[in-house]
C-alpha cells in the first residue's frame, strides 16, 4: 500500500498586521490650537508634521517623550519648536500643536492657553511697543515661558523653604538623620539648578544671536512672501497635501529660505519679551545660588566643629601619653625597688623603733615618687603650652 506524504498548510502571513502596527506606533495624538477657530485632537505621524511645518526629523525628536532632552527653543522658517519643563509644542504662525496633552502637567499650561487665545487682542500681555498687538507666536512661546519659569520659581521657593530650617538644624546638631536629609536637599538642588541654568542659557543664546531671532517672526515672514491673501485656503488645504511632489516642497522651502535671509525684521519686540523672562529665571538661579553658598557654608561650620574636635582628641592623646611616660618612669622606680636587693632600706627591723624608721622611709620613698611623676607631668604640660603644641 502507497503512502503519500500528506501536504502541509502553509503558514499565515503577518506582515500586513505588523505593517498596520509599525505605522499606529509611528502616530502620535496632537492637540491643535488654532489662533481662531476650535482646537481639535488628530493623530498625525512624523512625516505629516514634517511636511506641515516643515521641520526636519531631528528637530522633532525634541519631543520625543523617550528622549531626555533639555529645555530647548527652536526658531526654524515656518515653526518654532519648544520644550520648557514638560512643555512641548510646536508653533506656527496660525496655530499650536501640543503632543501628549493628555498628561496631568500640562493641564495648567492648556487651561491658561485656552484663555489667552480667547481673551480680546488687548488685553493680551505683551511687551510690544504702544498698543500693538503681539503676533500670535509671541502670543503662545510667551504662555510657554510664563509656565516654565513659575514652575522653576515654585520650585525653588518649596526647596528654600526646607533647606534653610535644614541646614541651621544641621549647624546645631550633627546627626545621620541630619545628614541624610541634607543630602537629599542637595540632589534636589543640584538637579534644579541645572535645570534652571539650561533654561538661562538657551535664552541668553537667543539673545546674543539676532538672526535666530529674526527666524522667529514667522507672521512677519508670512506676510513678506505675500501669502496673507491665500491664508485661508492653505489653513483648509494643508493637512490635505501630504502627499505633495517632493521637488515642489523643496522648491518652496527654498523660496522661503531666501526670503528670511534677505529680510531682517525688527527684533525689538521679541528681544524685549525674552529679557523679561531672562532677568526673571536670573533671579530664580541667584536664589539657588544663595542656597548653595549657604550649604557651603554650613559645610566649612561643620568641618571646623570637626576639626576642632579632632584637635581636642589629639591634645587628649599628647597628654595621656605624657602621664603613660610619666607614670613608666614611676613604674621603673618601683621596679629597681621591688629587685631582692639588700640594702639599709630592706632590712627586717629588729626592734619597734627600726620598724618605725622603716616605715617612714617607705612612706618617703613611695611619696617622693609619686610627687616627682606629677611635677614631671606638670612641667612636660607647661612646655607644651608655651611652646604652643598644647592649648
Amino acid at each position: 500500500m502507497d503512502r503519500r506524504p500528506q501536504p502541509v498548510a502553509p503558514m499565515p502571513v503577518v506582515a500586513p498586521a505588523a505593517g498596520r502596527r509599525k505605522g499606529a506606533a509611528a502616530s502620535r495624538k496632537w492637540l491643535v490650537v488654532p489662533s481662531v477657530g476650535e482646537e481639535r485632537r488628530v493623530e498625525f505621524g512624523k512625516h505629516q508634521i514634517m511636511k506641515m511645518t516643515g521641520l526636519p526629523g531631528r528637530d522633532l525628536r525634541v519631543l520625543d517623550p523617550v528622549l531626555a532632552y533639555p529645555s530647548t527653543i527652536l526658531g526654524r522658517d515656518r515653526a518654532i519648536v519648544v520644550r520648557l519643563q514638560g512643555v512641548k509644542a510646536i508653533i506656527t504662525a496660525t496655530e499650536v500643536l501640543v503632543p501628549d496633552h493628555d498628561g496631568v502637567a500640562l493641564a495648567p499650561f492648556l487651561s491658561d492657553l485656552r484663555s489667552r487665545l480667547s481673551s480680546p487682542p488687548g488685553n493680551v500681555q505683551s511687551l510690544a511697543l504702544g498698543a500693538k498687538t503681539p503676533p500670535f507666536e509671541f502670543t503662545v512661546l510667551e504662555l510657554c515661558l510664563e509656565h516654565a519659569c513659575k514652575d522653576l520659581e515654585s520650585q525653588t521657593e518649596s526647596l528654600e523653604k526646607e533647606a534653610y530650617p535644614a541646614l541651621d538644624k544641621l549647624g546645631s546638631k550633627v546627626s545621620t538623620l541630619n545628614l541624610d536629609h541634607v543630602r537629599n536637599l542637595k540632589s534636589r538642588m543640584v538637579d534644579l539648578s541645572g535645570r534652571v541654568q539650561k533654561v538661562r542659557d538657551e535664552l541668553e543664546h537667543l539673545l546674543d544671536d539676532d538672526m535666530d531671532m529674526s527666524e522667529m517672526y514667522l507672521t512677519r515672514k508670512l506676510s513678506f512672501q505675500g501669502f496673507s491673501g491665500s491664508l485661508s485656503r492653505a489653513d483648509s488645504n494643508k493637512y490635505a497635501s501630504v502627499d505633495h511632489d517632493d521637488d515642489r516642497e523643496e522648491e518652496d522651502h527654498d523660496d522661503e529660505t531666501e526670503s528670511s535671509v534677505y529680510v531682517k525684521p525688527d527684533i525689538e519686540e521679541l528681544e524685549m519679551l525674552l529679557e523679561a523672562y531672562f532677568v526673571q529665571i536670573d533671579g530664580t538661579l541667584n536664589k539657588l545660588y544663595h542656597i548653595r553658598e549657604y550649604a557651603d557654608d554650613t559645610e566649612d561650620y561643620i568641618n571646623i566643629m570637626l576639626d576642632e574636635k579632632q584637635n581636642q582628641l589629639l591634645q587628649m592623646g599628647v597628654m595621656l601619653t605624657t602621664a603613660t611616660v610619666v607614670v613608666t618612669a614611676g613604674i621603673v622606680v618601683v621596679s629597681l625597688f621591688g629587685m631582692n636587693i639588700h640594702i639599709e632600706l630592706m632590712k627586717e627591723p629588729e626592734d619597734a623603733k627600726e620598724a618605725m624608721m622603716s616605715n617612714i622611709y617607705f612612706w618617703e620613698t613611695t611619696l617622693g615618687t609619686v610627687f616627682g611623676c606629677v611635677a614631671i607631668y606638670l612641667l612636660a604640660i607647661f612646655a607644651g603650652k608655651k611652646s604652643k603644641i598644647l592649648q
